[in-house]
């Protein structure tokens, strides 16, 4: 195997000044605010998803104040749809902070910065790397995989040991100038060449001195988690209608799965939901009819849904008032956020 003479980072930046993407919206002014906005959304998530989000996010939130003034739901509202709702409710949770612990400017020391709720390393190091270009190494999912590959470093990056391995190569690939062109460089490298199948290591600025290409073994670093069956749970959601055409929902509690969003009332699949209705809700169902099942998998478990739209003969019932419940009107569209199937049901409905 032939061993360059020029380092990986130079290698890497010269391939992305011809090949990099320079036009992502981030990209146009690198404030710490803009940075750490893209890195959120882009955890676990396309860059292709990300990129009407983060307009609509920015246009509406342009300043760490704005998204801290905000009301949760509005934030919650704009990120339906992009999933890992926890990241919304962290990045608010976290512009408040700083709006009343740093006097509303992000910090730009990295341990001040993983203080805050949702930031972890890797992230930190990005948004100082990128909007102050400062020498921190970053190790996200992409990242990750270049380098396990690389340098053959063999495990599932989640086991601590091997997690240690990958970011003392970060940290030693990571040169003192340039940090900015870098990190963008190593996460496109990641995200458009060395990617999770059918890597195009014909085009890769790093292959010749790639330990999994010369062993044509790419497909077996970085190792694999362990997987364990995911279970299946199941549940009812009860889409009730009224007189005028609105819709029951009922905001979830603010931790746990879809946080904060608001979603339909639910009852398990072995009650009866006319009983559960009027014992629940106080209501008499009109008229039941249940509509196509559908899935939505979690990283820990499936959720089978069994959605039930169901009439009542009300205007508006004195439940609105009270519980966490609102009367939707699907025309008018409020600025709330929507779980995901939630999302999807309603527009059906509509």
């Amino acid at each position: 195997m032939t061993i360059p003479s020029v380092t990986f980072s130079q290698r890497l930046l010269r391939w992305y000044t011809q090949h990099g993407r320079h036009d992502l919206p981030w990209q146009k002014r690198r404030t710490p605010y803009r940075v750490w906005v893209s890195e959120i959304m882009l955890q676990q998530t396309r860059v292709s998803t990300v990129i009407p989000y983060y307009r609509a996010f920015m246009l509406r939130f342009p300043t760490v104040r704005a998204l801290a003034d905000a009301d949760r739901d509005e934030v919650l509202h704009l990120w339906t749809g992009l999933g890992y709702y926890a990241r919304a409710r962290n990045l608010h949770r976290a512009a408040r902070n700083i709006r009343e612990d740093h006097g509303g400017r992000i910090p730009l020391k990295i341990d001040e910065l993983m203080a805050l709720p949702g930031i972890g390393r890797s992230t930190a190091g990005a948004i100082l790397a990128i909007s102050r270009n400062l020498r921190h190494p970053i190790l996200d999912g992409n990242v990750r995989r270049v380098l396990a590959r690389h340098r053959g470093i063999q495990g599932w990056p989640g086991t601590t040991g091997v997690s240690r391995q990958l970011w003392e190569i970060a940290d030693a690939y990571t040169p003192d100038s340039q940090l900015a062109d870098y990190t963008q460089a190593i996460m496109d490298l990641g995200a458009v060449i060395c990617v999770r199948s059918k890597p195009q290591c014909m085009v890769c600025p790093v292959a010749d001195d790639c330990t999994a290409r010369r062993l044509g073994r790419q497909h077996d670093y970085p190792g694999k988690k362990p997987r364990k069956p995911l279970p299946v749970k199941k549940t009812v959601f009860a889409i009730l209608e009224n007189n005028n055409g609105e819709i029951m929902l009922q905001q979830r509690p603010p931790a746990g799965i879809w946080g904060g969003l608001w979603s339909f009332p639910e009852c398990t699949p072995e009650e009866n939901i006319e009983n559960w209705l009027a014992t629940r809700l106080g209501y008499t169902a009109e008229l039941t009819q249940e509509l196509t099942p559908l899935r939505h998998s979690f990283s820990h478990y499936h959720l089978d849904i069994l959605p039930v739209h169901i009439y009542i003969n009300a205007d508006k019932p004195g439940v609105s008032e009270h519980g966490g419940h609102i009367w939707y009107s699907p025309s008018s569209k409020p600025e709330i956020g929507l779980a995901a199937p939630v999302k999807s049901l309603l527009e059906q409905l509509t």
